[in-house]
């Protein structure tokens, strides 16, 4: 399964990395060769970065590169390293329900009942802040199985 996720959100990651891209260079374009930038560049470019950021830290927290200081459980040895791997990942998994999961989730329920869409692209907000509790069940879900099953290190 952790693999299943790995390979869908490495490749929903580079296909957004790559259409930010391809924006980017858009803007530019329009902006120095034709002499205005297309109104709805930037504002695309800021939604990808978004998405691209929140969807990297729960593939990052999925491969367990999360950022960290190693000082403790590197002095740690057997079951008391095991002890402070749990108390890490339940703290984070507790975080990501709590703000990822229901704050997200209110979050997209409120803009979405507020109607509120984007300037340029009249895109809901909602489905820009979607992206929040969809990353927080991602998170969700390498936690559970980084408690129930443990790596071999």
């Amino acid at each position: 399964m952790r693999s299943a996720m790995d390979s869908i959100l490495k490749n929903v990651l580079a296909v957004l990395m790559a259409v930010m891209v391809v924006d980017v260079l858009w803007g530019v374009f329009t902006r120095y060769v034709m002499g205005a930038q297309s109104p709805w560049t930037e504002e695309l470019a800021r939604f990808l970065l978004i998405w691209i950021g929140i969807l990297g830290a729960a593939f990052a927290s999925g491969k367990r590169m999360h950022l960290a200081i190693d000082i403790l459980p590197t002095a740690l040895e057997g079951s008391r390293k095991r002890l402070l791997e749990n108390g890490i990942n339940v703290i984070i998994l507790l975080f990501a329900v709590a703000v990822l999961l229901i704050g997200g989730s209110r979050l997209v329920f409120v803009t979405s009942k507020l109607g509120q869409v984007s300037t340029s692209l009249d895109l809901p907000l909602a489905v820009v802040y979607a992206i929040v509790p969809i990353s927080g069940l991602f998170i969700v879900i390498y936690k559970l199985l980084d408690l129930f099953q443990p790596s071999v290190d």
